[in-house]
């Protein structure tokens, strides 16, 4: 089923957390809520699970309003499962015991059933301490999809284990969540997880949701030059019209560098990929600050007298010490109104 916020406001006091967010997280479908610490994303999280009270706006599950404000069942009357960052297992029970612990009592076949989907059979007699971090997070996913649940809620739930575990762990739990068919939504901070593991990504800044689609609308066709930031790993640089040139920080660039049609805006916001800038001796140019080879290529840092900088990507040999002038290729530039 269907996982709707509408509306949502919410404050801790006089700090505002959320202001009027609206979505759906699709029935069946993976939603990562991402966003830098202190957008929102847990807040959210907090109040479709219950451990939140709705102040303003409503929680639905499959159209049907499951939260609002003077009506909030607590998080075991909801049909949600949880999992937190350090999976918040019971340390008194064995792992067959946390999977089992929502089931009815004799139910061992479908925890073994489990034990097998999540990667842990035979390891049903331990107890968590006994489990690395990679297999307590396997259980915890267990435990929260067993007894069926509507709607699984997830924050940050591979922040705790090293980065080459995590990436298999991601992997493994969207193949699991897709053959459920669990609609799932999910916490994060990391881009490259949200692009791994959702169907759907709301990108949250400031308690707000700046964009919310797919993967590759994000990536293609990003609403912001900040979202673009995030996702196609570019620089941002405000600039200004000036004549059929573009005032930036590095000096006057032709508008020809500017993909589609510039925003009639008096600011603007370049979105700018290191690999499209090309350098070129110039001696009253920016100043080479670091070179850092990565085999076919080295990523150069150029800073000016202001300590504005900028990073290019190149196969021409740069001195550190020397001086350029930054030139963007044709198209190669994305403009937005200057947020």
């Amino acid at each position: 089923m269907s996982l709707e916020f509408r509306h949502i406001a919410h404050a801790y006091g006089d700090v505002t957390a959320l202001r009027d967010v609206s979505f759906t997280a699709p029935t069946g479908e993976i939603t990562c809520l991402l966003g830098s610490s202190g957008c929102g994303k847990s807040t959210l999280l907090n109040l479709a699970a219950g451990l939140l009270d709705v102040q303003h706006g409503s929680v639905l599950v499959g159209g049907d309003v499951l939260a609002q404000p003077g009506a909030n069942p607590p998080p075991e009357a909801r049909p949600v499962g949880l999992v937190f960052q350090d999976g918040a297992l019971f340390p008194h029970m064995t792992i067959a015991g946390n999977i089992g612990f929502g089931l009815p009592r004799g139910n061992r076949g479908e925890v073994d059933g489990w034990l097998e989907r999540v990667g842990l059979s035979g390891l049903g007699a331990r107890y968590p301490h006994e489990l690395s971090g990679g297999q307590q997070q396997r259980a915890a996913l267990a435990r929260a999809m067993a007894p069926g649940p509507k709607v699984l809620l997830m924050d940050e739930p591979f922040a705790s284990v090293d980065i080459v575990l995590r990436r298999r762990l991601r992997r493994d739990c969207r193949v699991l969540l897709r053959e459920q068919g669990t609609t799932t939504v999910m916490v994060t901070h990391d881009p490259e997880e949200a692009l791994d593991v959702g169907d759907r990504i709301a990108v949250m800044e400031e308690g707000r949701i700046v964009q919310f689609g797919t993967p590759e609308d994000l990536h293609e066709r990003p609403a912001t030059a900040s979202v673009g930031a995030i996702f196609g790993g570019a620089q941002v640089m405000v600039a200004s019209r000036e004549g059929d040139a573009l005032r930036t920080p590095l000096g006057l660039w032709p508008v020809t560098c500017v993909a589609g049609e510039l925003p009639d805006a008096a600011a603007l916001d370049l979105l700018i990929h290191a690999e499209t800038l090309d350098c070129e001796p110039d001696a009253e140019g920016l100043w080479v600050r670091d070179v850092h080879p990565l085999g076919v290529a080295s990523r150069v840092l150029l800073r000016n007298g202001s300590g504005d900088e900028m990073t290019v990507q190149t196969t021409s040999p740069v001195a550190e010490g020397s001086r350029y002038r930054v030139v963007p290729r044709v198209g190669s530039v994305r403009a937005f109104a200057h947020q």
